[in-house]
This record gives C-alpha cells, sequence and structure tokens, in this order.
C-alpha cells in the first residue's frame, strides 16, 4: 500500500481478568501456558482487545504459529471486554515477571499508553496490533490494516451496492478513542462525500454494545425515511445493526455493510443479513507481530509500520474468498 503505515490498576483486579480466559485451542482468545523452557528474552505475550472474538483468535493461531517456528513461547491474555480499566491490570501485571516482547491491541490510544511504557522501561519489547497508541514513541513497530482505506473500501462498496438509488447512510463507530474503528469511521464519511447520490447522517457510538447499535439503527430508520444504508465498523455493530434491521423489517432493503468476517458475519452474508462485508488478515497481523518482537528482541532491523490486507466481500463472491474468512478456534 502506499500510506504512510506500511501499517500493517490493582493486583487483585488483575486476579480478577486473568481468572476467566482460556486458550485458542479451545476456541477462545484467553490465556495459553507459555511453559517453563527457555530464557525470558524467548518468552512472549500477546494481549487482544478483548477475548472470544473471532478477529482476535485469528491474530492468535497466527502468532502462535509463527512463534513455535521461530522457537518462542507466546502467551495470551485478554480482557473481558474491550475496556482500558481492564487491559490495564493485565499489562502492569506483566511487569513481575516481563517477556522479551509484548504484542498488544490498545483498547485506548491515550489510556494505555503509561501502563504499555512502564514496561517499555523495564526493556520489553513493545509491538502494537490492530491498535495503537496515539503516541508514536513506544512501540517499535505497529502493525495493523490501513484502517481509513477500509472505510473508504466500505463506502465504495456501498455505493456499488446501492446503484444510483439516492438515499440517507448511517455510519455505526464503537467508541471515541479507539484507533481502529475511528479511521474506518472517518475514511468512510470523506468517501462517501464523493458519491452525490448517498448522504451521510453522521457518525454515532454504540459503546461496543449490539444493544445499542440495534437501538440506533432502530432509531435512524424512524427518523430517516429515506435512509438506504448502514455502516457497522466491526463484529458488535454489525450484529446489532444486523438486529436493528430485521426487527424493523429492513432487512436487505437497507444495504448493510460490516467490518470484518467472523463466522457469525459469514453466515449473516450468505443469509442476505448483510450485503458486503471488508475483512481483514488477522492471523498475518500476528504473525507480523512476531516477527517485528523477535528482531527487536534479537537486535535485528524492525519496520516501524506495517499494513494487512484489506478486501471487500459480498455474497457473490464469498465463496471463492473463504481464506479471509475468520476462526473460532485454532
Amino acid at each position: 500500500m502506499t500510506s504512510k503505515r506500511i501499517k500493517l490498576i490493582t493486583m487483585g483486579a488483575a486476579v480478577v481478568a486473568l481468572g476467566a480466559l482460556s486458550a485458542c485451542g479451545s476456541g477462545q482468545v484467553g490465556q495459553t501456558d507459555s511453559g517453563n523452557s527457555g530464557t525470558a528474552s524467548k518468552n512472549l505475550t500477546l494481549v487482544p482487545g478483548v477475548q472470544n472474538e473471532p478477529f482476535y483468535i485469528s491474530m492468535q493461531c497466527g502468532a502462535e504459529a509463527e512463534a513455535r517456528a521461530a522457537g518462542y513461547q507466546l502467551q495470551t491474555q485478554a480482557p473481558q471486554k474491550f475496556e482500558a480499566t481492564l487491559q490495564t491490570p493485565i499489562v502492569t501485571a506483566l511487569g513481575a515477571n516481563k517477556p522479551g516482547g509484548l504484542l498488544i491491541a490498545p483498547t485506548d490510544d491515550i489510556a494505555m499508553a503509561a501502563p504499555i511504557s512502564q514496561l517499555k522501561q523495564m526493556g520489553v519489547k513493545i509491538i502494537e496490533v490492530d491498535t495503537a497508541l496515539t503516541d508514536t514513541t513506544i512501540a517499535q513497530s505497529t502493525i495493523t490494516s490501513n484502517n481509513d482505506e477500509g472505510g473508504r473500501l466500505a463506502a465504495r462498496t456501498l455505493a456499488q451496492l446501492a446503484g444510483g438509488k439516492s438515499g440517507s447512510v448511517l455510519v455505526l463507530d464503537t467508541k471515541a478513542g479507539t484507533s481502529t474503528t475511528g479511521a474506518r469511521a472517518k475514511g468512510f464519511v470523506e468517501e462517501l462525500a464523493k458519491t452525490p447520490n448517498l448522504k451521510s447522517i453522521g457518525i454515532q457510538f454504540t459503546d461496543n454494545e449490539p444493544e445499542q447499535a440495534a437501538a440506533k439503527v432502530t432509531a435512524a430508520l424512524s427518523a430517516n425515511k429515506d435512509l438506504i444504508g448502514v455502516f457497522a465498523t466491526n463484529l458488535n455493530t454489525g450484529e446489532g445493526a444486523s438486529t436493528g434491521l430485521k426487527n424493523s423489517g429492513k432487512t436487505g432493503k437497507v444495504n448493510l455493510v460490516g467490518f470484518d468476517a467472523s463466522p457469525s458475519e459469514v453466515n449473516g452474508l450468505r443469509s442476505g443479513d448483510f450485503q458486503a462485508l471488508i475483512a481483514q488478515d488477522p492471523a498475518t497481523i500476528g504473525k507480523q507481530g512476531v516477527r517485528q518482537a523477535i528482531a527487536a528482541i534479537e537486535g535485528k532491523p524492525v519496520t516501524r509500520n506495517l499494513d494487512a490486507p484489506l478486501i471487500a466481500i459480498t455474497k457473490a463472491d464469498m465463496d471463492s474468498k473463504a481464506q479471509y474468512f475468520y476462526k473460532n478456534q485454532c
């Protein structure tokens, strides 16, 4: 890609946060046994944004395979929700037995800077995967999708689905301060402005809760009789939007473009609940994250920004693009 980004609080709280985690092999992003062998520098930790989400499970699978092939150990610890207050104690607890490298998807681009910086000061190599901090001096490498371009691809896809018809479009984002979904929403709105027949009615936040996304869609349908499309910036907003459209009898009548390709979203695409999905390649993000962490640990050159592929998938071509579907287990 041509983007500058080749882009691809207490210990008690920590115990609570870590206790519910489980292994990728059982189909959940959680905590895996890193084993007791090897030196500290051979240990890596992956802290995704949330557990039990197919995107992060797929990322973990890719990271585990790459670490194993390189002779490194990888453990994964994830918060139960995509919240800085839950991710912070996980990161803080790593200071007691610090890994050589930390692969992390910051749940807040500002709030997570302090705990991650503390690990960096202890000598841990920091690699951002999926999301990134506003402070670009903390991580040595960032591997993510070009989320701005992903939003633009979603806008172009929606324009094709609309087929020249006029109407309004709703954008559903998750939480303010989430770098990835914010970039998707921004890119989408900017690209949509190039299609005169489609008009954005603004970006609305859902707190990453499907129920809120469903309610936002229902309200938008009531206030905008010409609603022709909805862009949902992640899995939860997409599933919520699908529910809102279904409850209002608008499934298939309002084009729903989702982001990611989880099993439920893929099933929704096949059944007509979604009209298109913008898929990422989380396994590649995980693999590249491990590669960059190992390079940093071993004193080899590290690439500051890496982009992972993005692809638009519709019902018509979904079978030929099945390699981009996310996993529920490794």
